[in-house]
Formats: structure tokens, C-alpha cells, sequence
């Protein structure tokens, strides 16, 4: 996990453009580098850098003897460089995984380098032999990516979007700066004056689609095919276990978020299990948070006392969430109301494991709701077929909410999160199972991978069948949800006029409580203008919901009042 920034046809002095790079210092704690371009000195490259792995030889931009013309600036991790090095003769000259991507584009270009990398990345690539610029996401966009690219092609790429929207131009202060999209590359013409123009962008891979690096997996192929429930169950453990295992490549300690729910119970369970099967020599630190005797922090207490962890419990208070709402709302870039509930918690808990601990690289559940129909409204789903198709818009739009919020909250503080759920190979299998298989069944969500994991002893039998609960809700008293806690706190700092003129204010995503017109004054305040960054707000569907929280549901209701 690393802070990327760069910048092309600059008219402003780099100097001082370079202080826009500062604002993502938190992104990489351990050394930082600013690099002009050889023969265009209106450009160059800043990084922040997290060293987790090659602690000698990991600074960037990366450029290798053997390709002088190349300049890679990456964030992220590839979890297939020493498969790719076998399979095609690679000779690298560090241990830094992002190096694979220069051999691979030397070999076969950017449409290949792309498609063939296992692994979350954000990159930007300079090629000044051919007077190419590359830039490119994985398919989730688990490593975020921002751009502004002005009409005479001055072009700025930062990690996130704060290293932007203060960048000096000299026909303004700089124009439209938007996430890059995920699972795309685009490829841009670098011109003698340092000035880019873009010639195409690709899609290189949807979520659905079984990636092009299979053949470069540690798991080849599946013992069996067909559809059969007990080979699905099968599979479903064989994949999941290989997306956890091949997320153990790291130099710095590694830890796990648990909050007692299903996901990351499981990610918890599989990686202590992997873990001492190749000898790491360490307890493995698992951090929950919560109010005093909140229902996450008693389930992650039964979970970690069942795998043998080394718990660590973060005790919440209210008055703590709430002086955190706004800088939160500054580390997130967005002024989504359930991302913004969600992440209050998960900022906190990071804040600790940072201070607290020497754990830096950290597990999470996140993208199992949104691939295996974990959340309460997939009840309501109108048929199989119309929840495959709800799930797939969840995951395509995971950049925008679980993705971003995971990334921002531990980024914050400098550590690096890893997320099993979305291995390219795992979601394109689940996605390609028949989508009754994959619906709720027996009034229970995700009933599919709890079966797949039943006879694992794995987790307590308890916990594997333990309803959904959203994260800012588990986090609180059965009695008071955190929203509830949060909106008690809000309706004294928000006017009843403010909320009725709100639409005029801010007409588009205009806020209809008070609530999100908290969020909005603080995002605002930061992001004055940035609203379209937010297409729309996360909201359940084929419900009449008007607050995304789970307890707001009839579902939820009845489980819990039983």
C-alpha cells in the first residue's frame, strides 16, 4: 500500500505543484521520493511509500538497467510475479513485485500486462521510447485511482483525489478530477512538450469473466467441474483457501479485522490456519471494535477464542465516533451516508492498530455481501436471476462504497489491506454458479457459502450461521443502533430551514435528512464542488427503504425481535 502522484505537461513550477503531493503522505509513512522525467521537465513522479515487501530495493518509480526507457509508479500487490517470472524467462533485478509488470509489457504490451497480473494495482506507466503514458486498475479497484486531464493536456494522476483538486493550471485551477474506472487501462500519447492526449480506454476485464492469469494461478485447475452441490462446496473452500494463502506475501507483520460476522471470521479462521502451515512465527493480532457488549465485539471474542488469536478490543465511545465524523469524511472523499457510518468504526480501529501494535498488513472480509447476496434485501430480490444481476452492479460499483471505505479508513493510518473475497478467481467462479444456487434460502442470506464451510469446524457453528449485520449497526447495542446514536447527535447541529432548502443548496444527490446534510456541509467544506463522485447514495433495493441501515428493514426486524 503506497500513495502514487504524477504529473505531465505541468506549467507551474513542479516545486510547488509538488506540495499537492504531500496531501496522500499518509498513504506511505516509511520514505518518499519526487522525480523529475529524464528530457521532459515538465513531468515527474512523486511517491509515498509503505515498505512491505523488498525493504532494500522497493522505491519508486521503478526502472531496471534492462529497460532505461521505462518508469513504473505502482500501488498495490501482484500475487503471481514469481509464477509469471517462471512461465515466461523473466530476469528481475529486484524482489519488488510491481517489477513484473515492465517485463510484461516489454513482452506483450499493456493490453496483456493488465489482463495477466493476480493482484490489486493502480499504476502508472511512462514509456519514452514510444512516447506512451499507461494508466490502469484492477477489476475491483481495491487500489483507488484519481485523474484530471485538461483540454491543452496537462494530466495529473494521484491515488487519491486530494492530491488533485489543489493543482495550479495555467487556464484555471485545474478542471474535472474523477476516479479512474476500475478494470480499465487507458493509453495516452506523450507529446515533445511533456502535454498528453488520450488515444483509447480499454476494459480489460469484467468481473464475470474467468481472468487470462489463470494459468499462472497456484491453483491451476479445479479437481472437478459441473454443478453439482457438493462440487460447488468444494470448490467454493479450495478457491477462497488459495485467495487467502497467495495474500500472504508480505515482509511486515500481518493482522486481521474481525468483527464476529460470517466473512470475517472466515478470512480470520483460513489465514491463522495458513499461517502456521508455512510456519509464520508469530500470533496472528485480530482486532475488533464496538461499545461495551455490542454484538460484534461478543461474536469476535467467541471466534477468536475458537481459532487461537491474539484479540485485541477496541472499546467505541460516542463522543469519540462522533469527533471523527469530518475527518473521516476528509480521509473517505465522499459524503455517502452508510459508507460514512461504516468507516467511523473501521477508522478507529485502525487509528489503534497503527499506534497500538506492529501489525501494518491487514485481512478483511470486505466484497463477500456484494458477491454472495449477503445484504437483508436480497430477500425481497424478485427472482434468482434479478439478484445474479443486483450482485454484479454491487461489485461493479465497490469502488465508489465497501472498496473505497476499507481502502481510505486503513490508508489513513498506513497500513495495507487485503481482501480474499475479491480474488479475480474466486468472484468469476461464484459469479459463474446458476443464480438459484447462489439466492438466500431458508430465510438465511450468503446460505451457499455457509454450507460450503459447515463441515470445516473452521468457525463456531454459531457464528457461520449468525444473521447479517451491518457493520455500523453490530458495532452498537442491540438496544440503540450507531445510525440512531448518530442521528440523535446530528438533529441538534442541523436547522429544520437548512434541511427544507437543502434541494437548492445542493441540487444534485440533494440530502433529505439531516443526517446527510451533515455529511454534505463537511464534504463541502472540502470538496467544494466534487458532488458528481458520488453518482448516487448506496440505498437497498425492492424495498421502500429510506435509510440504507440494515435495522431499518422488516427482515432485520423480525430476526432480531425473536
Amino acid at each position: 500500500m503506497c500513495g502514487i502522484w504524477a504529473l505531465f505537461g505541468s506549467d507551474e513550477c513542479l516545486s510547488v505543484q509538488c506540495l499537492s503531493a504531500m496531501k496522500i503522505a499518509h498513504r506511505g509513512p516509511d520514505a518518499f521520493r519526487f522525480e523529475n522525467v529524464n528530457g521532459f521537465t515538465n513531468c515527474c513522479f512523486g511517491f509515498h511509500r509503505l515498505a512491505v515487501v523488498d525493504q532494500l530495493y522497493g522505491m519508486q518509480p521503478i526502472r531496471v538497467k534492462k529497460f532505461p526507457y521505462l518508469w513504473l509508479c505502482y500501488n498495490g500487490e501482484i500475487y503471481n510475479f514469481k509464477q509469471l517470472q517462471k512461465q515466461f524467462g523473466f530476469d528481475y533485478q529486484t524482489l519488488v513485485d510491481g517489477e513484473v509488470i515492465l517485463h510484461l509489457y516489454n513482452r506483450g504490451g499493456i493490453e496483456q500486462t493488465a489482463s495477466m497480473l493476480d493482484g490489486v494495482f493502480a499504476f502508472i506507466l511512462l514509456d519514452t521510447a514510444n512516447r506512451k503514458v499507461f494508466l490502469a486498475r484492477d477489476t475491483y479497484g481495491v487500489r483507488p485511482l484519481f485523474k484530471v486531464l485538461t483540454d491543452d493536456g496537462f494530466l495529473g494522476v494521484c491515488s487519491e483525489a486530494k492530491g488533485l483538486i489543489n493543482l495550479k493550471h495555467s487556464t484555471s485551477l485545474c478542471s474535472k478530477v474523477e476516479p479512474f474506472l476500475p478494470g480499465h487501462y487507458e493509453v495516452l500519447d506523450l507529446k515533445p512538450s511533456g502535454k498528453v492526449a488520450s488515444v483509447e480506454l480499454v476494459k480489460f476485464h469484467s468481473c464475470k469473466d474467468e481472468p487470462l492469469h489463470v494459468t499462472c494461478d497456484t491453483v491451476e485447475a479445479l479437481p472437478s467441474a459441473g454443478f453439482d452441490l457438493e462440487t460447488v462446496k468444494s470448490n467454493i473452500r479450495i478457491l477462497f483457501e488459495n485467495a487467502v494463502r497467495k495474500r500472504l506475501m508480505a515482509h511486515r507483520r500481518i493482522g486481521c479485522l474481525l468483527s464476529g460476522g460470517l466473512d470475517s471470521s472466515l478470512v480470520a479462521a483460513v489465514l491463522l490456519k495458513l499461517m502456521k502451515e508455512i510456519n509464520i512465527n508469530y500470533p496472528l493480532q485480530t482486532f475488533a471494535i464496538g461499545m461495551e457488549n455490542s454484538p460484534d465485539l461478543l461474536a469476535a471474542r467467541k471466534v477468536a477464542a475458537h481459532i487461537g488469536s491474539e484479540h485485541h478490543e477496541v472499546i467505541l465511545n460516542t463522543e469519540e465516533g462522533i469527533q471523527a465524523i469530518e475527518e473521516v469524511i476528509f480521509s473517505l472523499e465522499t459524503y455517502d451516508i452508510t459508507t460514512i457510518r461504516a468507516s467511523i468504526g473501521m477508522y478507529l480501529v485502525s487509528k489503534y492498530i497503527r499506534k497500538k501494535t506492529d501489525s501494518v498488513v491487514i485481512f478483511s472480509g470486505e466484497g463477500s455481501d456484494e458477491l454472495t447476496q449477503g445484504y437483508i434485501y436480497f430477500h425481497k430480490a424478485p427472482s434468482p436471476e434479478e439478484a445474479a444481476e443486483e450482485s454484479e452492479r454491487l461489485l461493479k460499483e465497490l469502488y465508489l462504497f465497501d472498496v473505497l471505505r476499507a481502502d481510505r479508513t486503513t490508508a489513513a493510518h498506513g497500513l495495507e489491506l487485503r481482501v480474499p473475497f475479491l480474488d479475480h478467481r474466486f468472484t468469476s467462479y461464484y459469479l459463474s454458479l446458476p443464480a438459484e444456487l447462489r439466492i438466500p434460502k431458508n430465510g438465511i442470506e450468503k446460505y451457499l457459502l455457509r454450507l460450503s464451510f459447515e463441515d470445516s469446524n473452521l468457525v463456531p457453528k454459531e457464528i457461520l450461521w449468525r444473521p447479517k449485520e451491518a457493520f455500523s449497526d453490530g458495532i452498537a447495542s442491540v438496544k440503540k443502533s450507531w445510525f440512531s446514536i448518530l442521528q440523535d447527535y446530528i438533529d441538534q447541529q442541523v436547522d429544520d430551514l437548512l434541511l427544507e432548502k437543502a434541494a437548492e443548496k445542493y441540487p444534485f444527490n440533494p440530502p433529505k435528512t439531516k443526517e446527510s446534510y451533515y455529511y454534505r456541509q463537511i464534504f463541502e467544506k472540502h470538496y467544494s464542488g466534487r458532488s458528481s463522485w458520488l453518482p448516487h447514495y448506496w440505498m437497498p433495493r425492492w424495498v421502500k427503504a429510506t435509510d440504507p441501515s440494515a435495522r431499518t428493514l422488516k427482515h432485520y426486524k423480525s430476526a432480531t425481535q425473536e
